[in-house]
This record gives C-alpha cells, structure tokens and sequence, in this order.
C-alpha cells in the first residue's frame, strides 16, 4: 500500500509503499476514504509522543470501509463503513469497565502507538469496542473531521465543561479544536467567545456561531476584554490551542466558580504551564482535562448531526490528496488558514 512514513523524528516525510496490514485477532483493517490532517500529526512527527516508535506512518482522524475482521471480532463485518475516536480502549480494564477508554492505560491509538491512516489501508485494534458504524448521510471527509477535533470538542464542551444554555463560553485558539467547540457551544445555546491572533479564522469563528471575537494582536488584554463582554468572567473556558499563554488567559477569564478545559495537548517545553493557583483557590475553580472521547457518545453526536444543530462538514475546508498532504504537515505549527484539511483517497 501507499503510505506516508519518515524514518526520524522531524525529517521530511516521503511517500512510499509499505506492507499491507494484517488485522489483530481483536481487530480489523480499513481501507481508509478519507483522513483529517490534525496538529496531533505534527506532534508526533516531531517526536513529542513517547509512544511512537520508528520508522512511522502518522494519522489518526479516519473513515473508510472494513476489508478484513480478525477471528475474535464478533460485531463487526467486510463492508461497513466506519470510524473511530482516536484513543481505542482495550475494553476489559478498570477504566473500560467504568465507561472511560478515553483514559485506558492499554489504549491503541492509530498514528501514535501504531501505523496511522496517512495510509491506504489502517489496522485498527479492540474493534468491538471501539469502531462506530457511520450512517449513509454522513460523508467520509465529514466523518474523518468527527475522529479527534470535532468528537474531541463534544466531549469537552458537552462532557466536561457541562455548558448550558446562556453560559458565555470563552475559547482560546480558533484552529479544528476551536471552531469545533464554539459550533457545539452555540448549538447548545451558549454564547461563545473566540479568541486567536489571525482576522480569517475569527470571522470563520463567526460563522460558526461565536457571539464575539477577540483579536488578540490588538486586544492586549484579553481577559479584561473577556470579563467586559460577559459581565464579570466566562462561565466556561477552553484552551483549545495548547499554550502557556492560552492556558493562563482561559483560567484567569473565568467568574467565580467558573469551568476551564484543558483540551489543546501541552507537549514539549509546553508540557508544564504555570497557572494560578490562588484564584483557583479562591473562587474555587474547575480545571479539567480533555483526551478524546468513548465510542459509546458517538451516539449523541451523530444524533445533533442527523438534527442539524451542528454540521462538521462546514469546518472541512481543503480536500487534498496523500501526496499533497507531507508541506501541510511539516507546517502545522504555524498554519495559518481557518478550518479543517482533509486527506482523500
């Protein structure tokens, strides 16, 4: 199969043809329609995930079509079409049992502890936990853009910031994750705030549904200009981008007794923020992290999908294909156009 692979941390990937997959007893492999080009990508090539061993294919946001199912899966069959969160739990541990693989210590994550699907064919692991059926009505670009921003944002929005209608919802970063975040938020009948350095990805915040935007090359003061709007501080904030900066500004935003979300990865030299602890003390404050989501909230979200109040096909901006995709990744960091690229095969 065709795959793109790098054999070193930050070297120019190439496009190459590497074996075929073979399906884990517990698993199945896919012929991949579609993959979301993702900042997590770029992570991973520059060699900020432990797990990943070399040589690499990355990727990780996927939908396509079951061409092979291992002897031990029992839900799942050649032919239907499929994706996947981007943490696969194992379905037996403590974690599992208790509803959240998101967090499993034994999680499969395609494109980090295993080949991704920068590729035309994936192995995926723990099928039957893990693997959601797609409805005919959703397309592959659109289901692969669900994998990790757009389902990742549902859960923190919906699972972990428990926003509610009428909340201001500040959101720091209007990359996927961001602009994910505020179309949930205002779907939900929130007023969410965008926050990010670029005019374009603002006004496509707006679109989106932010009620306002703040540029912060021109607003200096990003959490008076918060907390001016809202009246006081955000009910709930997101640091969607993964920032020291964003992260404290997300924090120091919030009114008392207020819900930040942690859900942009803090990587590298990142990877230890400081934040401030005694207004988190004083007015007792809600941090929470972020990783992912279970297959079993898929449900939810297809529903307000199905219903209209959300539509993820509008963050996919770019169609591109394999060979097309290796400069977008190298340039994730510094990325400057709004909305989401998306692999076709």
């Amino acid at each position: 199969m065709r795959a793109m692979y790098f054999e070193a941390f930050g070297q120019r990937p190439e496009i190459r043809t590497v074996p075929d997959p073979a399906p884990a007893e517990n698993g199945v492999v896919v012929k991949v329609a579609a993959s979301g080009l993702c900042r997590s990508d770029w992570h991973g090539w520059k060699g900020h995930d432990p797990d990943i061993h070399l040589p690499h294919v990355p990727g990780h946001e996927l939908a396509g079509t079951i061409v092979a199912v291992g002897r031990g899966v029992r839900r799942y069959r050649t032919g239907q079409r499929v994706t996947v969160p981007f943490v696969a739990g194992c379905g037996h541990c403590p974690e599992c049992l208790s509803g959240n693989p998101q967090v499993c210590p034994e999680q499969f994550q395609p494109g980090f502890t295993a080949w991704g699907s920068f590729a035309e064919y994936v192995a995926l692991d723990y099928a039957d936990t893990n693997l959601v059926a797609l409805p005919d009505a959703v397309d592959d670009p659109t289901a692969a853009s669900l994998g990790c921003r757009f389902a990742t944002s549902f859960r923190a929005v919906v699972d972990q910031g428990r926003v509610r209608p009428g909340e201001w919802v500040a959101v720091h970063g209007c990359g996927g994750v961001g602009l994910s975040a505020i179309m949930i938020a205002a779907a939900l009948g929130a007023n969410p705030i965008g926050v990010d350095i670029a005019a374009d990805k603002l006004a496509f915040a707006r679109e989106c549904g932010a009620v306002a935007c703040i540029d912060s090359t021109v607003t200096p003061d990003v959490v008076g200009a918060i907390r001016d709007l809202t009246g006081g501080g955000a009910h709930v904030s997101l640091d969607a981008l993964g920032h020291p900066a964003t992260c404290m500004n997300s924090i120091r935003c919030l009114r008392r007794r207020g819900r930040h979300v942690q859900v942009g990865l803090m990587l590298a030299e990142n990877a230890t923020p400081a934040v401030p602890m005694a207004q988190i003390i004083a007015q007792e404050l809600e941090i929470y992290g972020s990783h992912g989501i279970q297959a079993s909230r898929y449900e939810a979200l297809l529903t307000m999908l199905a219903a209209g109040r959300i539509d993820p096909g509008r963050l996919v901006r770019r169609h591109i294909r394999l060979e097309e995709a290796i400069d977008p990744l190298m340039e994730m960091d510094r990325a400057d156009q709004p909305g989401i690229s998306v692999i076709v095969f």
